[in-house]
């Protein structure tokens, strides 16, 4: 029986192809995703170690936590003195001060900011012991308004030495001369930063920190080692202020990259599993074809002697051949697909430095075990299906036998659906400690269990699909006719298409209701006339707003800070506002309390469906965690009931600026005097922020579009990682419409003998897999409504209020997977329509 089960896959190498790749796409995904994270955990790892190397001992201030959304380490500034200090320690080479902030760069050529989204744009003192090293051609800088940039800025944007740049700060703008461009260890940049290197003097004013330092590099006497060192002068440091090994320092740098990538890599690695989940019903569906194909064979075998067992054995045997096959493939194909995500990351600005492959055992491991397991469990039912093939089924003509009754079908299907609606409703509209783990395990089970009870839909649904279809003549019928023969592999081969293009839905419908909803909560709550912000959101100088409150017609301005902190143990934002202004530019529904007390001294007001969660009422105190500063307890003045704008917790400026290092403006809303010309305002405003490229002046409108774009950009990333298993799917209808080639031969053949033409045969098995394909498509916008729905209610206490259901955007999914479905069906159309009569006739 393993002969034969071996003979069997080599004996049609088409399907074994066909079948081993909706595997390999699946574990190819899953392979690059672990290739690409390890890859990039090793060169950050030796970028640092290089990056280190050349010091012993790290002096800088103490914090609570490093906030994994900031740009740079929430650190409060030491005193200049520690660095003569420090200086005079016994046993201290070399010591120099630094100084790191916020900074961006303005491309010369375009006039217009450089950064994105990702990596941080920042300055720091120019000196040899922190990591960046000079490429030829250029000199440190010496005077106030020379800079050295970043190789990977200089490159992308073509800057040279000699060239003249503006510089953005948290406080004033100034012009630069480029005397020098920089690589950070053997890397261009530091993972994509944009990185200004002054002279310390220049450093400490343009950054404004004059007098203080962020932290400083020593190097210990020849014969002195850093835990020594550092003991040493840890004794002469004022309180507050820590002295560290490079060790420690190059690990934490690690192990900071590392947290990240663990997200990214839990993200990709979800996508992966979707692809797997998907190739699983293909497979599924490309065995239950089989084992029907195999009928007589596989009673001959019965009839010879072999026991239920040893068939049931010689499918799986072939499973796992495909498994283990299909799961090296996959880990090959893997390295592929890791190159096109690191392009896709490196379209996103994150520079991902020069290093080789890596590829460790794990990734084999892992890859190889989830894809055998998965193509045999997924042949697991087809595989006893086969097992209950009795002997004298040897001495029937057609390959074709009666299914189970649809009632089983029925039941089993109703008891699944509900086992996935049961935690999938938990997990939305309760409260478990493991909500994403349930929905995940829940929208599983709700795909699978509705995909057990398409098969009692499937006919009813193809007839209707395919009833324009079949007047389109002989091929249009005969087409229809074929999708409704076998409702089960119909709705099986449906089933895969509908769960990759119903996530897209759902990402659609989400994107939707959050734009929809974003759009309700600005237009009620929000008063200001004009709104400044940074292209990137990621704030800007809070020098832009004091200019603006020059202008007579801007009669209100308030600005708006966030930040990260810590809060009952978990991460929160907290938004600094100025309480005296702020209700005059937008509304916040005060139910409790007052907003006039916000402008007391450790004081905040909280958003009232956080404040019943955690059972605070005003008067209460919460400790709040800030990263540089450390813990904070803070009296609750006042609760809110719109947070679309600030979130779930505010402060006081004066309170933000007292526990958070890095101050900048997320946005500024302006409010004009009234009875004042808007458009005058507005461009007053706009020659008011001539010095700050990063600053743009938006009204309402643009405001909402702006915040539509950046949901945009998120959902198109979502959905082409979605797509991968929507062409997975594609691929199964293909393989489906293949093997049904095999099992209709001599049907086939007696169309052609009968008069139905070549080219007549290519349409009716692309009628075919146009009616399968918009099936599937019409059940996945189906469920992805409904869980795009379900997501909204969930969250409709954060402020997704509305439902969105992009219609035009559901139409278009649905028409192009039936273009593509016609597309796959290509190969199978040649292949029926270059049969041999004669042969297909005479087949069996």
């Amino acid at each position: 029986m393993f002969r034969a089960a071996i003979r069997s896959l080599l004996a049609r190498k088409v399907r074994l192809l066909l079948t081993c790749l909706s595997v390999v796409l699946g574990v190819g995904f899953m392979a690059g995703t672990f290739v690409l994270t390890d890859t990039m955990t090793r060169a950050f790892n030796d970028l640092f170690d290089t990056a280190y190397s050349s010091i012993d001992v790290l002096v800088r201030s103490e914090n609570a936590f490093t906030a994994q959304t900031s740009s740079l380490e929430e650190r409060e500034p030491m005193p200049e003195s520690v660095l003569e200090q420090v200086r005079d320690v016994p046993g201290v080479a070399r010591a120099e001060g630094d100084v790191v902030g916020y900074a961006q760069i303005v491309d010369p050529a375009t006039g217009k900011v450089i950064g994105t989204f990702g990596p941080p744009t920042a300055a720091s003192a120019w000196n040899e012991l922190n990591g960046f090293t000079l490429k030829p051609g250029g000199s440190p800088p010496s005077e106030p308004d020379q800079v050295v940039i970043d190789a990977g800025t200089a490159q992308a944007h073509d800057i040279q030495v000699g060239d003249r740049v503006e510089i953005v700060f948290e406080g004033p703008p100034g012009e630069f001369d480029v005397v020098g461009i920089a690589g950070y260890g053997d890397a261009d940049s530091l993972g994509g930063a944009t990185w200004a290197l002054f002279d310390l003097p220049t450093a400490q004013r343009v950054l404004g920190k004059e007098g203080e330092l962020d932290s400083v590099s020593v190097v210990a006497d020849q014969g002195v080692s850093g835990v020594d060192l550092q003991r040493r002068i840890g004794e002469v440091l004022p309180k507050g202020v820590e002295a560290v090994t490079a060790a420690t320092v190059t690990s934490e740098a690690q192990d900071q990259i590392s947290t990240g990538l663990g997200f990214l890599r839990t993200a990709f690695l979800v996508f992966a599993f979707v692809a797997l989940f998907v190739g699983a019903f293909i497979i599924f569906n490309t065995f239950a074809i089989i084992v029907a194909q195999r009928t007589r064979e596989l009673a001959l075998f019965r009839a010879l002697g072999a026991s239920g067992r040893q068939v049931m054995t010689s499918v799986m045997v072939e499973a796992t051949v495909i498994g283990l096959v299909s799961s090296l493939l996959g880990v090959l194909a893997g390295i592929g697909i890791a190159i096109l995500l690191k392009g896709a990351l490196s379209a996103t600005g994150l520079e991902i430095p020069s290093s080789g492959t890596v590829i460790l055992g794990r990734t084999f491991v892992i890859s190889i075990v989830v894809g055998t397991l998965v193509t045999v469990i997924a042949a697991l039912v087809p595989a006893r299906r086969a097992a209950r093939v009795a002997p004298i089924e040897a001495l029937r003509e057609a390959q074709d036998r009666p299914g189970r009754s649809l009632r089983f079908r029925l039941i089993s299907g109703l008891i699944v659906l509900a086992l996935g609606v049961v935690p999938l409703v938990y997990g939305l509209f309760g409260t478990p400690g493991n909500a994403l783990q349930l929905v995940g395990l829940g929208v599983a089970l709700t795909f699978v269990g509705v995909a057990m009870l398409t098969p009692l839909i499937a006919r009813p649904i193809a007839g209707v699909i395919g009833l324009p279809i079949r007047k389109t003549g002989v091929p249009g019928k005969l087409g229809g006719e074929n999708s409704m023969r076998n409702p089960r592999r119909t709705a099986a081969t449906a089933s895969a298409l509908m769960i990759g293009l119903g996530l897209v839905v759902f990402v659609a419908v989400f994107g939707a209701s959050a734009k929809a909803s974003t759009t309700e909560v600005l237009d009620r709550t929000l008063k200001a006339d004009f709104i400044l912000t940074s292209p990137t959101l990621t704030g800007f100088s809070t020098a832009a707003a004091e200019d603006v409150r020059g202008i007579q017609g801007a009669e209100t301005v308030s600005q708006v800070r966030q930040g990260e902190v810590h809060i009952k143990e978990g991460t929160s934002f907290v938004t600094g506002l100025d309480p005296a202004t702020f209700p005059t530019v937008s509304e916040l529904g005060v139910t409790e309390g007052s907003l006039d007390d916000l402008k007391g001294a450790n004081t905040i007001a909280v958003f009232d469906d956080t404040a019943a969660d955690n059972g605070w009422s005003v008067g209460d105190t919460i400790t709040v965690e800030f990263p540089a500063t450390g813990k904070a307890d803070l009296q609750v003045v006042a609760l809110y009931s719109e947070n679309g704008l600030i979130g779930d917790y505010a402060i006081s400026l004066d309170t933000f600026d007292a526990n958070v290092a890095q101050q900048l403006d997320l946005f500024v809303l302006v409010k004009a005097a009234e009875g004042a010309d808007l458009s005058a305002v507005r461009a007053d405003i706009e020659t008011a922020l001539t010095p700050y490229p990063n600053v743009e002046v938006l009204d309402q409108a643009q405001f909402r579009d702006k915040y539509a774009t950046f949901i945009n950009q998120i959902l198109n990333l979502v959905t082409a990682l979605l797509l991968f298993a929507v062409i997975i799917a594609l691929f199964g209808v293909m393989n489906t419409l293949y093997l049904s080639i095999y099992e209709r031969t001599r049907e086939l053949g007696l169309l052609r003998a009968v008069g139905l033409t070549r080219r007549q045969t290519r349409s009716m098995v692309r009628w075919e897999a146009a009616i399968i394909s918009i099936m599937g498509a019409l059940l996945g916008v189906v469920i992805g409504i409904a869980f795009g729905w379900a997501l909204q209610q969930a969250l409709e206490p954060k402020g997704f209020t509305e439902l969105g259901i992009p219609g035009g955007q559901l139409a278009f999914y649905v028409v192009f997977a039936a273009i593509l479905g016609v597309f796959f069906a290509i190969f199978p159309a040649r292949r029926a329509a270059k049969l041999n009569v004669l042969d297909a006739i005479s087949y069996e």
